[in-house]
């Protein structure tokens, strides 16, 4: 006879009772009551659990049964969809957007500057896992992630939310090559399509007609004498403000008359020598009775175990009246613009301004520092500089003459 929820209800004795299709209860001597389902695959006995009543009812059971018989109808073996199920289903928890994320960061560490790191992990941590970070991966949707970068460009962060959906892209990308997932599905997701055009706006620099006052104001400065000398370095030598905001007196060969700076604190991560005219030197020989006792060159006038903050620098050019008209970064474009309409040799500009070759094939055969050019150029750069201060105007560079 088929069993019922009343009979279910009522069993005490220990043993198998039958419903039908090979499903049975299975009572134990402590009154549990299992459901088993009974059934032959390539003439071998088996048995599968579908449950303990009452959390699954008899009817759930029947259903279940029935779907293990259909699976035995397509030759497949119930059991084993249940293990690869289960799989599966420990695979996708294992899996989360979170955990894939961070080991995608872990790998990616090594060719990004610790500050990079940490600006892209505070990104998603802020954006991204409060959202979608707990969920599996193979789980999430497109709109899942369009939701997530909406949100960004919604508070008035547009490049945050581009930089974010292209992070979210990297990610997923390396979870399929590392088998954390079977396919991307947000390869479609576009920047360009999915939020809004933004303008592109480069930062602010000086034209060379500017200089000759730009100088004279700095030379008129009368704020912070680190932050002074911060910004006349960083003209004469085109380093990235943070390269020059950190860099120690360990860095400094004088007899050399170069700054040597470690890979892991450069953009590309490449240790990088920086010839020093006999200008910067100065400059440098001057800040030394200020900060010649501590490890950083330029320390921060509020903590002096600190480097100088860009804040520092461009709030400095603000009161200087250059706010919106130059920024601390813009030292490189007005070096590399000046340098190149002067018709300096534009690969030792580049190595100068520690670029990285984009040609891959090209940057095989171009690994020359060009240190003895860069000297020239440097000193060059800085003897320009002294000639706009007052105001002379400079002749273009002539290759065939320096040839």
């Amino acid at each position: 006879m088929k069993l019922t929820d009343a009979k279910l209800r009522a069993l005490r004795e220990p043993g198998r009772h039958f419903d039908g299709g090979g499903l049975y209860v299975e009572v134990s001597p402590n009154g549990g009551r299992y459901f088993r389902l009974k059934y032959r695959f390539h003439g071998k006995e088996k048995l599968l659990a579908l449950g303990v009543y009452p959390a699954v009812s008899l009817k759930d059971a029947r259903e279940r049964r029935d779907e293990a018989r259909r699976a035995l109808a397509r030759g497949e073996d119930p059991g084993e969809l249940r293990k690869a199920a289960k799989a599966k289903a420990d695979h996708e928890d294992r899996n989360t957007f979170q955990a894939v994320a961070e080991d995608w960061l872990t790998h990616q560490a090594e060719g990004w500057a610790p500050v990079t790191l940490e600006r892209i992990r505070s990104a998603f941590a802020a954006d991204v896992f409060p959202k979608i970070g707990a969920r599996p991966m193979a789980q999430l949707k497109p709109r899942d992630v369009i939701d997530a970068v909406r949100a960004i460009e919604a508070r008035g962060a547009g490049d945050q939310a581009g930089r974010v959906l292209q992070r979210i892209r990297a990610v997923y990308r390396f979870a399929v090559v590392h088998e954390r997932i079977d396919s991307n599905p947000m390869l479609d997701l576009k920047t360009t399509e999915l939020l809004k055009p933004r303008q592109v706006t480069h930062r602010a620099a000086l034209a060379d007609k500017d200089l000759p006052r730009y100088l004279a104001d700095l030379d008129a400065y009368e704020g912070d004498p680190t932050t002074k000398a911060a910004l006349r370095l960083l003209m004469l030598t085109a380093l990235r403000p943070g390269e020059l905001r950190g860099l120690r007196w360990v860095e400094l060969n004088t007899d050399a008359a170069e700054l040597r700076i470690p890979g892991e604190r450069m953009k590309m991560r490449a240790p990088h020598v920086v010839p020093l005219s006999r200008q910067a030197l100065e400059v440098i020989e001057a800040q030394r009775a200020i900060s010649g006792t501590r490890d950083l060159m330029f320390p921060s006038p509020f903590y002096p175990g600190k480097p100088l903050s860009e804040n520092t620098l461009n709030s400095a050019l603000a009161r200087m009246g250059y706010k919106g008209a130059h920024t601390a970064h813009g030292c490189r474009a007005v070096f590399s613009t000046v340098a190149n309409e002067c018709g300096h040799d534009a690969d030792v500009i580049e190595r100068q301004l520690a670029h990285r070759e984009r040609n891959e094939v090209r940057a095989a055969y171009h690994r020359a520092e060009y240190l003895d050019e860069r000297r020239k150029l440097l000193q060059w750069w800085a003897d320009f500089l002294d000639a706009r201060r007052q105001g002379a105007r400079i002749l273009p560079f002539a290759r065939k003459a320096q040839a």
